[in-house]
């Protein structure tokens, strides 16, 4: 017992380190985080030596243990040299909030007549129009003058209907002749067309928020910057929210991107276009050659060519559109593959990270897509090596004995774990996280290997959105994999565990017991996301506003392009399904009253008592259908969810996963 509590005097030294530290700094200062990212920094480097001198030197050349040790530490080396430069990363931080409110009072201190023209891009596929309404409406909506801003809708269909649609609205429809490069052949038609100072892009399953140009241009003082990248959020929930049941206690998987690392990328010098809600100096883009079609992330492509010139891409962390997330496993898949196909194509072309022309070498390592190269297979090996061990007796280390080991690991795993519970608090959780990356990795690492062996193979493919895109479907070739995973490690445990079955005598049997345990339940977490649930095409908004319904005064709670749920008296009585809504902006409009619900109103929102719900269905069209497309998508509402309930998340989890495990 001693030996294990003198084993636990380094994790005990970074509890404390902690606790008395970091978790009483601001994690938005530069030198708090430099701090905390050293020190985890130098517990890292400790472990990597520990294994390099203690575990794999000795190891005697002795058969097939001997290849898969090795085999293990260059794995481990990768995931070494990834976390160093996630820490040189995140040791830095910037908030461009205050610089774009400096920059926009010089900006539009001056006679409109002096502003710069704008064109908006909005390249579209296969979209149907309950996708694509919102977005060209937002897009004509912005807060600019009219004379200074075009919208083109950029169709690669060259649908009639759309363009019918665009030339009602007040919006530009543009075709070509083929379909050839993609988006960014499309977007390069679009330059030909167009003729704006800048351009801004929104995919097509983007509304930007009316105050988008007023935040953004600014920053395009500064003649060195190219582009100015904001984040990406989201009006619905993405499959993992959804399968997890997750939808109001977990936020979407792209806020930890979006929120913590791109500020950090931007203060380095190497923030990157994310393609949607960006906005580029045309200048810029002419002297690249347009935007670049030799990879299918041509966003990223963009930011290499124009760094490669001595452009710099500039992020605001502020909420200035809200759009679409992939509405299912399919969409899911179809847009990270796309992603690390085209991080991987990068290596390949000459205005990439290793051959283009005017980066520096931080540049260009941070541009490198290690990211994508390594971590799938490092969840993939931390998922077998027990497997490994318990059917073959292939230690993956040479093992001294348990207190050793962890004396080494645990402390790594520990400051790690903190250090990305302080960086972001509302965004991470352990074992949430790894069973997301688990899940994804069965579908992942293939990509990872064929974009290497063959980085130009599969096409561009667009991610499937809107309408026509509702079946419910279930992942059966991920669930194949954790199943099988489960049951080998499940059936491995219970073999060694019983005498007479067992084939493995060595101290490293009970850290391989835990090991398996937590893959057990992490794997049993990542199957919740294999089965789709029921999702929904319109998503209501939650909002406090004075309504009437047939003279009845009451709050509206829930609103969406299609329904309505109002908060009235009890004593409230109504002489027909049909109502009036008289909402704030808006002309008295019919809605269908289909449901009455009664129960306690909050006492925040409403006051504490007993209130009818009104359940209200309409269908606008015309000119108020679009008022109401930019009362919901344009800047007023979100859908955040901005803390972790990790009480929540946790029961929620271990319900589910009991049930779904008793199901089967």
């Amino acid at each position: 017992m001693v030996q294990y509590l003198i084993a636990l005097a380094p994790t005990f030294l970074v509890l404390a380190f902690f606790l008395l530290g970091p978790f009483n700094w601001s994690r938005n200062h530069s030198w708090t985080r430099a701090i905390t990212c050293a020190v985890v920094g130098a517990i890292a480097l400790r472990y990597i030596l520990w294994r390099l001198f203690e575990t794999v030197l000795p190891y005697p050349n002795d058969g097939p243990n001997f290849y898969w040790v090795w085999f293990l530490f260059i794995v481990e080396i990768l995931a070494f040299f990834e976390v160093v430069l996630f820490l040189v990363l995140m040791s830095r931080y910037v908030d461009r909030s205050a610089e774009a409110d400096r920059l926009a009072r010089d900006f539009f201190r001056g006679d409109e007549d002096e502003l710069p023209t704008v064109d908006v891009f909005i390249p579209t596929y296969n979209e149907p129009l309950d996708v694509l309404e919102r977005t060209i409406i937002g897009a004509l909506a912005l807060d600019y003058p009219k004379d200074k801003l075009k919208v083109y809708v950029l169709d690669d269909q060259r649908r009639d209907w759309l363009k019918a649609y665009c030339k009602e609205r007040g919006a530009i429809h543009v075709t070509r002749p083929d379909n050839s490069h993609a988006k960014a052949g499309n977007m390069n038609n679009g330059l030909k067309v167009s003729s704006g100072d800048f351009i801004a892009i929104f995919d097509a399953d983007f509304v930007p928020y009316r105050h988008f140009l007023r935040r953004t241009l600014p920053f395009f003082s500064d003649a060195t910057i190219g582009i100015v990248q904001t984040p990406q959020h989201f009006f619905n929930t993405d499959p993992v929210q959804t399968n997890l049941g997750l939808e109001n206690i977990w936020p979407d998987e792209q806020r930890l991107f979006f929120d913590e690392i791109a500020p950090s990328r931007d203060i380095w010098d190497v923030s990157f276009c994310c393609g949607s809600c960006s906005i580029s100096r045309r200048k810029a883009i002419d002297a690249i050659g347009g935007f670049p079609t030799e990879s299918i992330t041509e966003d990223l492509l963009t930011t290499l060519s124009m760094l490669n010139k001595g452009y710099k891409t500039r992020y605001l962390n502020e909420r200035l559109s809200m759009g679409l997330a992939a509405e299912n496993l399919t969409g899911y898949f179809v847009q990270r593959e796309r992603w690390c196909q085209g991080g991987i194509q990068t290596l390949y072309l000459h205005n990439g990270p290793l051959r283009g022309p005017g980066l520096s070498l931080f540049q260009r390592i941070m541009f490198l897509p290690l990211s994508w190269l390594v971590q799938y297979l490092v969840r993939f090996t931390i998922l077998i090596i027990p497997i490994i061990y318990l059917w073959f007796g292939l230690l993956p280390l040479y093992f001294t004995n348990a207190a050793d080991y962890i004396s080494n690991q645990v402390p790594l795993l520990t400051a790690y774990f903190l250090l990305m519970l302080w960086i972001t608090p509302t965004r991470y959780l352990p074992v949430v996280s790894s069973a997301v990356g688990a899940f994804s990795t069965f579908r992942m690492l293939p990509t990872v290997i064929s974009s290497v062996v063959r980085p130009f193979g599969k096409p561009f493919r667009v991610t499937p959105k809107g309408s026509g895109n509702e079946a419910i479907g279930f992942d059966g070739y991920s669930f194949s994999w954790i199943a099988a995973l489960i049951l080998a490690t499940a059936v491995g445990l219970i073999i060694n565990i019983v005498p007479e079955t067992s084939h493995v005598e060595a101290q490293f049997s009970p850290i391989a017991a835990c090991w398996s345990g937590i893959n057990i339940l992490v794997l049993a977490i990542a199957s919740l996301i294999c089965f789709e649930k029921p999702r929904r095409l319109f998503n209501a908004f939650k909002l406090d506003e004075a309504v009437h319904v047939d003279g009845v005064p009451g709050r509206m709670v829930s609103l969406a392009l299609d329904k309505a749920v109002v908060a009235v008296p009890t004593e409230a009585r109504f002489e027909s399904a049909d109502v009036t809504l008289s909402l704030e902006g808006f002309s008295p409009f019919k809605t269908e009253l289909r449901m009455v619900t009664q129960r306690r109103r909050s006492v925040a929102r409403h006051g504490d008592k007993e209130a009818f719900y009104l359940h209200l269905h309409f269908d606008l069209s015309g000119a108020a259908r679009d008022k109401m497309i930019v009362k919901l998508y344009t800047g007023r509402y979100s859908q955040d969810v901005r803390d972790i309930d990790k009480v929540a998340v946790s029961i929620n989890l271990l319900l589910r996963t009991f049930g779904r495990t008793r199901t089967l």
